[in-house]
């Protein structure tokens, strides 16, 4: 059975300032670095890869990722939303969707567009088949 999802790596340029922006803008504490990634903590048992450009031990490159999702408690969204404008950085939301759960939505430095969404908090995963 499938529990979660464990990591996300993303691709980038320069990944001490991608480090410094998903520190700063949304909290996120460092795991390890090494000189061609960086592990960021997402929750208890998820994290966040930075990874330079190249060939890694299993054929990765890091990702190329377009939009992935955060899950955020259910009322925190509005004080990640003041942090993310405190540091800079435009969002859009809180948006409502139907069911009740709420997502902000904002692009980091390499333009990933990254969600904080409390659907999973909100909602069940049997929701997301209707």
């Amino acid at each position: 059975m499938i529990t979660g999802l464990c990591e996300i790596t993303l691709r980038a340029r320069d990944i001490r300032a991608l480090e410094r922006f998903y520190t700063h803008a949304l909290g996120l504490g460092v795991l390890s670095r090494a000189h061609d990634r960086i592990w960021l903590a997402i929750g208890d048992r998820g994290r966040l890869g930075i990874w330079s450009p190249g060939q890694k031990e299993f054929g990765d490159q890091g990702g190329a990722h377009v939009h992935f999702a955060l899950a955020v408690e259910p009322g925190f969204l509005e004080e990640k939303l003041a942090r993310l404008r405190a540091a800079g950085v435009k969002a859009t939301g809180p948006v409502e969707h139907p069911g009740g759960d709420r997502s902000i939505y904002f692009t980091d430095l390499e333009g990933n567009v990254v969600e904080l969404w409390d659907f999973f908090e909100c909602q069940t995963v049997e929701a997301l088949a209707s």
